[in-house]
């Protein structure tokens, strides 16, 4: 297995690759939340990347420079919203737009998502945006400080149905602790997802984190109804959102 010298060990994890490594230096196989999927773009996906992703979007490698940071990138200095895995960006130019006094952080590994949404904050005339596409745990633990992001939004993540595949969603304990450390007294996290079982175990996961309080909600009027949401209430499948605030 390849090793990593000390000196390596000690520094700051890159963005991309993500690898994790034992604490004798053997590198340990990736456990994502998320699944890659194809990068081929629309004629129409290319015309808004060609447009839009010099300003829009932010370099991978971006984030592993040093000094890196947010109001450089926004040209000022706004309280901040986190997107998980922002898809289409059908929420996120609806949601961004009506919040011209914040900015918007979209995370998400599928690029032609990622497109697609520069046409729709085009449309929406949302300047307030930023997509990254590294892995959202780890920008939210280095590229955020404690008390920094004002709201969290994670809108059907990836239910991982399968049993074994499970250690992959997105809302664990370390996860929901991480939340709770980056989000402001006061700031809240909201969660959609069309999966019952996954929506009792996020509760129940969050239910246990010290520093949140909330729970099941009726459905945020705010949010839209996205082509993703429409597929699973027409499987028959319930849509359960949940909204939790950090204690202040």
């Amino acid at each position: 297995m390849e090793q990593r010298s000390p000196a390596t060990r000690d520094q700051l994890p890159p963005a991309r690759p993500h690898q994790k490594y034992t604490e004798d230096g053997q590198r340990m196989r990736e456990v994502l939340t998320y699944s890659r999927r194809g990068s081929r773009f629309t004629p129409s996906q290319q015309e808004s990347w060609d447009a839009h992703h010099e300003r829009w979007v932010v370099p991978d490698h971006r984030v592993d420079q040093p000094g890196f940071d947010w109001d450089a990138l926004f040209g000022r200095s706004a309280p901040r919203i986190v997107e998980i895995g922002s898809g289409v960006g059908e929420a996120t130019a609806v949601l961004a737009a009506a919040r011209p006094a914040y900015d918007v952080v979209a995370l998400e590994v599928w690029r032609p998502g990622v497109a697609h949404t520069l046409g729709l904050l085009a449309d929406a005339g949302a300047d307030n945006v930023r997509l990254l596409s590294v892995d959202a745990v780890w920008c939210l633990e280095h590229l955020f400080a404690p008390g920094s992001v004002s709201a969290l939004w994670t809108f059907f993540p990836d239910p991982w149905p399968k049993k074994r595949h499970h250690k992959r969603r997105l809302v664990t304990p370390e996860f929901a602790a991480l939340v709770a450390s980056r989000l402001r007294p006061g700031g809240e996290w909201r969660l959609a997802t069309d999966w019952s079982e996954y929506a009792a175990q996020m509760a129940s996961v969050i239910d246990a984190t010290d520093g949140l309080t909330g729970g099941v909600v009726e459905r945020w009027a705010e949010r839209p109804v996205t082509k993703f949401e429409r597929k699973g209430v027409e499987a028959g499948r319930p849509i359960t959102d949940l909204r939790y605030t950090r204690d202040s």
